[in-house]
């Protein structure tokens, strides 16, 4: 109500100078004041969008925190906060200017680099559309952090995520999206559609997430040299339920916010959203009652989000109908597709190849089948087209780029450091202090691979003995 009270005497200050004149106000007059409004409500709610998604960063942090142990709660917020911080300033200097910048090839922009275009006498848009833009490039490069969980050197993660930011993220987006500012790629040119970003955003960083995962091996003791799969269990589910909470009000800036304009158009976009979420998490929860008899949190809060990211692709031209039935459909793919990550031995704590990388391409997939202007083969080969070279720029220079940092400075901490957790060797501190001093002395311990942790005053004793009691 106060937002529609504000317009309304913005309105009024902007048409009463007309009105006090001798002359009356005319067509023209009237005509230039609306579209003054206007034109300050697609700033206002472009930039409250980004606030929303800029959220999402905690909603990550949360769901990453709370699926992985506490031992490595630190070192996974500090990820989360420098994609973000370290994102930016890439995203500004140069990944900005590769994806939105003026391109004459359709493949990368060439102009904009450290927001050249913005001048202080000229139109401020490109802030607010950049402002609205590197909360996207955080997004990407912020779902390859779970997936690399409990395991990855601190300096090796920076590096990649610098480059993600200021260049695979770029690249492909402005293949996809260029011409939303002076870009011209040759996806878009195509017909690609990805309205919000399935693929542009949630698959580059789920197969990013691929990459990185498989560059580094599974976590120390997940597998069994007899073939099993051990489950790791997360130390705080409803702090994970807290960051899925957080996402889905995210996800409404995310979406909606995409049209970078306040027109009623976002009501739909608003509601196909919101029920995508909600169907991915009910058939989740259904698929995994019927896999494993009981209904299992994380499969449903990974449901909820397999929704999100498959709705992001076709939020603004399918019906509310297809959003409720590419929900489902994400929320079934979610679980069978985590299972088969396991089976095949690639490590992801989260999930987050399967919620991003797999139902971001389903999204993308969706979006021609299920498209309001109608469907045919061509449409579908377009967007068939995109998830493909989505996937073999993204996953191609990513896992060149984890391989080079393995080689070079290291990607993987030691086994001790793994064991002991990567708060304290990494960061030299603890999320949970109380809880490390209320079990008293050390005693080394070994793994299924037989590596001890060593007894130092640093190891937290609730990882290596038993809770007394």
């Amino acid at each position: 109500m106060k937002a529609i009270l504000l317009s309304l005497i913005f309105t009024g200050a902007c048409i009463f100078p007309v009105w006090a004149g001798d002359n009356p106000p005319t067509p023209e007059s009237n005509k230039t004041a609306i579209e003054l409004v206007q034109s300050h409500a697609d700033y206002v709610w472009t930039l409250v969008a980004a606030v929303l998604v800029f959220f999402m960063q905690a909603g990550f942090a949360l769901v990453e925190t709370g699926f992985t142990r506490a031992k490595n709660a630190i070192n996974i917020m500090m990820k989360n906060l420098m994609d973000f911080s370290i994102g930016s300033l890439a995203f500004w200097a140069i990944g900005f200017g590769l994806m939105f910048g003026a391109s004459k090839s359709h493949l990368i922009g060439t102009s904009g680099f450290f927001l050249s275009d913005f001048k202080p006498d000229g139109d401020p848009w490109v802030l607010a559309f950049w402002m609205f833009q590197v909360v996207f490039a955080a997004t990407a490069a912020t779902i390859v952090s779970g997936a690399m969980a409990e395991r990855t050197k601190f300096s090796g993660y920076l590096i990649y995520s610098i480059f993600i930011s200021a260049l695979i993220y770029p690249v492909f987006g402005s293949w996809a999206w260029g011409s939303l500012y002076q870009g011209d790629g040759w996806l878009e040119k195509l017909g690609f559609i990805d309205f919000a970003g399935s693929t542009v955003v949630h698959s580059v960083g789920g197969w990013a997430a691929l990459a990185g995962a498989i560059v580094l091996g599974p976590r120390l003791g997940k597998y069994t040299k007899q073939g099993g799969i051990k489950p790791i269990p997360g130390h705080n589910l409803p702090m994970a339920a807290l960051g899925v909470f957080i996402l889905w009000v995210g996800w409404f800036g995310f979406n909606p916010g995409s049209t970078t304009a306040a027109t009623k158009d976002i009501a739909m976009i608003f509601v196909n959203t919101n029920l995508a979420a909600a169907a991915g998490a009910v058939l989740a929860m259904i698929t995994s009652w019927v896999k494993f008899g009981k209904p299992e949190i994380g499969m449903s809060l990974n449901g909820a989000l397999a929704g999100l990211v498959a709705i992001t692709s076709p939020c603004a031209t399918v019906s509310p109908l297809s959003s409720v039935i590419i929900g489902a459909v994400a929320g079934i793919i979610v679980v069978l597709s985590v299972l088969f990550f396991d089976k095949i031995k690639v490590d992801d704590p989260v999930g987050a190849v399967s919620v991003h990388g797999v139902n971001g391409a389903w999204g993308t997939l969706a979006a021609g089948i299920f498209n309001m202007g109608g469907t045919s083969a061509k449409i579908i080969g377009v967007q068939v087209l995109g998830i493909a070279s989505c996937f073999i720029w993204t996953f191609t220079v990513a896992f060149i780029l984890f391989k080079l940092i393995d080689k070079s400075i290291g990607l993987r901490v030691s086994p001790e450091e793994e064991l002991e957790g990567l708060d304290f060797g990494e960061h030299g501190g603890t999320a949970y202090p109380d809880f490390v001093s209320s079990y008293g002395g050390m005693i080394p311990v070994k793994s299924d691979e037989g590596v001890a942790v060593p007894k130092t005053a640093a190891s937290p004793a609730r990882f290596t003995q038993p809770a007394k009691g």
